[in-house]
């Protein structure tokens, strides 16, 4: 009897089963959750900065980073300072620690503040979000499509035709599959409203914007909650002292709803110049902000969403000195927190934070740059790397970017998930035949007999303990290993 992508028709010392990429005889293998076999690997790289390059010689206030992962490109938006601060975007090419730009396209020919830009995974477009000088200044959201190292837009569209938008954050719901637009609505007294976004082909379209807070709204941040599906909407609540308050959005069609907004900080009075992001492999939140209430030191703090509610675990200092400019991204090969930041001396930092349950840790940061502001950042999935852009004061206030590089060490093997030895070569999607507990794999080279071997965190075995210790077996020769039960 025989079934697709097992068979049971075998020795009861081995096992068939869909291979999840080209597998080499003689290597260890795990289990994936969907069933699939795969080789045990793992990847490193030691903490590095790239040099920074200038993409726009001019002023460039308040960038905003986003990936393209259709494109595998990093895509920039800032007004120019060099061109009446016009709405401008331009493509970055990541090559190992360096980044390469295209020629600068203008999305907006009139001053463009408050621009930000999110990838909306469904469409593979990037979506701009600004303040149209040239409109009323309108809140107002344009399409862009990558191509090669350049980008082009579609039409705009307003998303906020009562006045004029501040503080614009943008979002992609992976759920729902829209973005959705938090801001300042300065036609409504400044109070903090939201708007959900539909991408077709290269425009956009607006439900009605839906108030999340009724009194004066700044610093708004917005990021998705893959766990909870759910959005989430950071900012100063000028109606409760100015402190840093979060409220969760539920996305249902063209329109968003919103729960009870809870205070970020617990003690304080006062929130600026904040971050947001989502960690992935511990389903969190992590804030990151100016404690205004605590000399303005650079604050972190961990944020777990539970239906439409929100709560968060103890505040955590990051630098002990004045910081602004805060920008945080998730590195997901290393499973941390990187935050970019403007602390002492007006010099860049990056610091690593690592979450458990509801707090978080830190690392010492690392200077990459001096007397700048403005940071963003935005993970290159391919490249495994970070990229930050920033307005550096140092250099006339040019727009720069760089490439940054976590320390990591990852496995995709658990202390549970070996299963044991690849008998011959599979290709991806093949059936391949695993030597289980009790065979004897006679793929090996220089073992010595009667030794115990582990698998190692890079798909090798060797006589020593990896983190975790898995046990691969014990060599009956020099090519051969019984595999471990």
């Amino acid at each position: 009897m025989s079934y697709i992508g097992r068979q049971l028709n075998l020795p009861a010392s081995t096992v068939q089963l869909t291979a999840e990429g080209a597998i080499a005889a003689g290597k260890p293998c795990i289990v994936e959750a969907d069933g699939d076999v795969t080789e045990v690997s793992g990847t490193s790289a030691s903490q590095s900065t790239g040099s920074a390059v200038v993409f726009e010689a001019a002023t460039s206030e308040y960038p905003s980073v986003a990936y393209d992962a259709n494109a595998q490109k990093i895509v920039i938006v800032y007004p120019d300072g060099g061109n009446s601060s016009y709405g401008t975007a331009i493509v970055g090419t990541v090559s190992g620690s360096s980044i390469s730009f295209g020629s600068p396209v203008v999305y907006n020919s009139a001053n463009s503040n408050f621009s930000n830009v999110a990838y909306d995974a469904n469409a593979q477009k990037v979506v701009v979000v600004y303040r149209d000088a040239g409109n009323s200044y309108y809140g107002t959201a344009i399409v862009g499509t990558v191509s090669g190292t350049s980008i082009s837009f579609g039409s705009e569209t307003v998303f906020a035709g009562n006045g004029a938008s501040n503080y614009n954050a943008i979002a992609y719901d992976a759920s729902a599959q829209k973005v959705v637009v938090a801001f300042q609505d300065d036609g409504n007294s400044s109070h903090g409203y939201a708007a959900v976004g539909t991408v077709s082909g290269t425009s956009i379209s607006f439900g009605s914007a839906t108030a999340y807070e009724t009194a004066t709204s700044a610093y708004q941040q917005i990021a998705y909650d893959a766990n909870a599906e759910k959005v989430v909407i950071a900012y100063s609540d000028g109606g409760n002292s100015n402190k840093g308050t979060a409220v969760v959005g539920t996305v249902s069609g063209t329109s968003i709803s919103f729960g009870t907004p809870v205070e970020v900080q617990g003690t304080g009075n006062g929130y600026g110049h904040s971050t947001l992001a989502y960690h992935d492999d511990a389903q969190k939140l992590v804030f990151a902000y100016q404690d205004v209430g605590n000399s303005n030191y650079g604050t972190a703090v961990v944020g777990t969403v539970s239906g439409t509610s929100i709560s968060f675990g103890t505040e955590v200092v990051l630098e002990s000195n004045s910081c602004d400019s805060f920008s945080a991204v998730y590195h997901t090969v290393a499973k941390e927190m990187a935050i970019a930041y403007r602390g002492t001396s007006n010099n860049a930092f990056v610091i690593v934070g690592t979450v458990s349950g509801t707090s978080i840790s830190f690392n010492t940061a690392v200077q990459f740059e001096s007397t700048s502001a403005d940071m963003s950042g935005a993970y290159h999935t391919s490249e495994q790397k970070i990229v930050i852009g920033y307005r550096d004061y140092g250099n006339s206030n040019y727009g720069q970017a760089l490439v940054y590089q976590i320390a990591f060490d990852s496995t995709n093997l658990t202390s549970e998930n070996f299963i044991g030895f690849a008998e011959n070569d599979c290709t991806d999607n093949g059936l391949a035949t695993i030597q289980l507990g009790g065979s004897v794999n006679d793929k090996q080279t220089s073992l010595t007999a009667g030794q115990t071997y582990f698998v190692q965190r890079d798909g090798t075995i060797g006589t020593t303990a990896a983190s975790p210790s898995v046990t691969a077996g014990t060599a009956v020769s020099s090519t051969e290993i019984l595999v471990k039960g």
